[in-house]
């Protein structure tokens, strides 16, 4: 047995290393309720935009921090459906954790609409119960400007004047 499935061995036995279920779930206030600050619903924003969480109802603290009424952001980008409430949230390009207890951050979006999400995670980025979550918003990128041609850029002179 190599040594890594050994330790892994080992510390699963001492218990040090918890795998999430749906006892992991912790409660939350019903009133608790996750909002974006920035950007607007339906604004038109930059391809590099700052995007700034609210949370009402509950406080914030990172991740591996069992603390009761807390929890740390989870932004879904361009997401159908919520992952599954009774699993650790699997971090991807398009649900981004923010397990520092950040409360914005810098994303980058390609032009088009796009639909942006909060879902508030637990010490395991698991739900709460229930479900601390923002409304679905939508933002657009534009598209970047069309080159000009190149011969109105020069006042439609030829290339060795340009």
């Amino acid at each position: 047995m190599n040594i890594w499935i050994k330790g892994l061995v080992a510390c699963l036995a001492a218990g040090s290393i918890s795998v999430a279920t749906a006892a992991d779930r912790s409660s939350s206030p019903e009133d608790a309720y996750l909002y974006f600050i920035s950007p607007a619903h339906g604004e038109t924003v930059p391809g590099k935009l700052l995007v700034r969480f609210g949370l009402s109802g509950m406080g914030i603290a990172p991740a591996g921090v069992e603390r009761g009424d807390t929890g740390h952001h989870h932004l879904l980008i361009d997401m159908d459906e919520l992952p599954p409430a009774d699993e650790p949230m699997p971090a991807s390009d398009k649900l981004i954790h923010f397990g520092k207890g950040q409360t914005e951050a810098w994303i980058e979006l390609a032009p088009g609409k796009h639909s942006l999400q909060l879902v508030l995670g637990n010490h395991h980025h698991v739900m709460h119960k229930p479900i601390v979550k923002s409304q679905k918003i939508t933002v657009v990128v534009p598209q970047p400007p069309a080159e000009e041609d190149q011969d109105e850029k020069s006042g439609g002179l030829p290339g060795l004047f340009r």
